[in-house]
């Protein structure tokens, strides 16, 4: 027993370790939200207008969509997960010191940091992988949920340094704004400091042949021998299958029919992530709530209030283990829907105070609900989207997939980001309502078109999507006898070579 506590805990270590990467998200999408609120930030960069304001959130989005593409399945496929990470990390330190200290109305610079920022966000989301490859199957959508929490812990440091910082704006003048970003610099710092220390996933190495370093690896993260023994033995088979039978390159994402449906619903599923609404909410609430409240102090609050009910919140979403992902995608879609249809019927229908604001019920009732929003949102389309989108692709194609469909995030984002300032400055509320019907179609999708993908094991994944088991499959193109068992001499804590000589090749 001692020994199954153990490695369970170290599983649960280094899975943090790989969410941290999720602060960095989390943090920098509500770092520019938060400094927006700054007069300090307005001024220093001369009165930005509505289209400068989209394009520095647009810029970091094309960082992360080139990033996701072009680089971060062939870096964390050649080089490893680990450094995968670590170079997200460290472009993110690089991105901070130019944003902090651009030079003054030289936006350009702040905007080409925030470029920077946005290829360390795509390379880090090789985390999600690490999480999925590393973690057993029947707690990998619990642990899981730390992707999505950790997004939160991130907004929740942003803001509340962003709010202290807000009370002391005299004291602090332009550094109220250039506080905030430079706190971005703690978690990558912690980052690199530990991500080398941890076991590389025992997919990767397999693949790469290291397939005594993969044995290393999994005996400090599962619990017996024979545990270590049956997974390098399912690795083996899945890849064998997918080298043989499909392709070992990113080809099989057309080749494969299988693979290709997976990633179209992937690439819907993390657009329609972004298309709820909470992308523009949490880059642009700022600007949202100055349509009812007057006081920067107060916004800051309630952003810093969002972001830690955002923590809270996302902890319901380890009930994907036990209620499965379907379930917490359509509950969450329906109840982001109305919200969105009552927040917009409750500001428009409701008159305005002489100085433009609404009255205090009717500005607390707007905050409810779109808190309300966020407790729909932050379990299901927050952290439901992440497990579901980290576990559903085979080996020989899931660093690349992964980047692909989740910076179609950032895709959407784009879009809508760069035109949210402008359609929210024309039409108000009446915004709201095109996410509401967004959010029923998205549950209409999900009943008809996904999957079930709970405590499946990641390499009988593709039976979930019409394709082969790649563990079966490569056991018989491999001549073993039992596909799921390899059968060992515990004292040598080897395999028998007579059931599956070619594990050690």
């Amino acid at each position: 027993m001692a020994r199954i506590d153990e490695t369970r805990v170290y599983n649960w270590y280094i899975s943090l370790v790989a969410a941290s990467c999720m602060v960095l998200y989390g943090y920098d999408a509500s770092v520019y939200n938060a400094v927006q609120g700054s007069d300090n930030w307005v001024a220093y960069f001369n009165d930005p207008d509505a289209n400068i304001i989209g394009a520095v959130n647009t810029s970091y989005t094309v960082g992360a969509i080139v990033a996701g593409f072009f680089i971060g399945g062939p870096v964390a496929d050649y080089f490893g997960r680990r450094v995968g990470m670590a170079a997200g990390a460290a472009c993110v330190v690089v991105a901070t010191f130019m944003q902090t200290f651009s030079p003054r109305g030289q936006i350009g610079c702040f905007i080409a940091g925030r470029v920077v920022i946005g290829i360390g966000q795509g390379l880090a989301l090789t985390g999600s992988i690490y999480i999925g490859e590393c973690c057993p199957p029947e707690i990998r959508g619990t642990i899981m949920t730390f992707w999505q929490l950790f997004y939160s812990v991130g907004s929740f440091i942003a803001y509340w340094i962003n709010f202290a910082c807000s009370k002391h704006v005299e004291e602090l003048g332009e550094w109220d704004w250039k506080m905030v970003v430079i706190f971005q610099l703690m978690m990558p710092v912690l980052i690199l400091a530990q991500v080398f220390f941890t076991p590389e996933t025992p997919r990767w190495l397999v693949k790469k042949g290291k397939i005594e370093q993969a044995r290393a690896g999994l005996r400090r993260i599962r619990p017996t021998e024979q545990d270590v023994e049956d997974e390098v033995l399912v690795i083996r088979e899945a890849l064998e299958f997918e080298k043989e039978a499909i392709s070992s390159s990113y080809s099989a994402l057309w080749k494969d029919r299988s693979v290709r449906k997976r990633l179209l619903l992937a690439v819907i599923l993390n657009a329609g992530q972004q298309l709820t609404g909470q992308g523009s909410l949490n880059t642009y609430s700022t600007i949202v709530y100055k349509k009812v409240f007057k006081s920067d102090s107060t916004i800051a609050l309630i952003n810093a209030l969002n972001a830690t009910l955002g923590i809270i919140f996302t902890l319901n979403a380890i009930w994907s283990d036990r209620f499965g992902r379907r379930f917490l995608f359509i509950v969450g879609a329906i109840g982001m829907g109305v919200c969105m249809i009552i927040v917009a019927s409750v500001e428009t229908q409701t008159p305005n105070l002489a100085d433009g604001s609404k009255s205090k019920s009717v500005a607390i009732s707007i905050v409810f609900l779109l808190f309300l929003f966020i407790f729909f949102y932050k379990p299901t389309w927050g952290a439901t989207v992440w497990i579901w989108t980290s576990e559903v692709f085979s080996m020989n194609v899931r660093a690349q997939a992964v980047g692909m469909a989740s910076q179609t995030q950032n895709v959407a984002q784009a879009i809508v980001g760069q035109f949210f300032p402008i359609f929210l400055k024309n039409c108000g509320f009446y915004a709201f309502y095109m996410f509401a019907g967004i959010n029923f179609l998205l549950a209409v999708f999900v009943w008809f078109f996904i999957p079930e993908t709970r405590k499946v094991l990641l390499e009988e994944m593709d039976t979930k999507f019409g394709g082969s088991n790649h563990v079966e499959k490569g056991g018989n193109l491999m001549g073993v006898a039992d596909a799921h068992h390899a059968e060992i001499d515990l004292d040598k804590k080897e395999p028998h070579a007579e059931h599956v000589r070619e594990v050690r090749l």
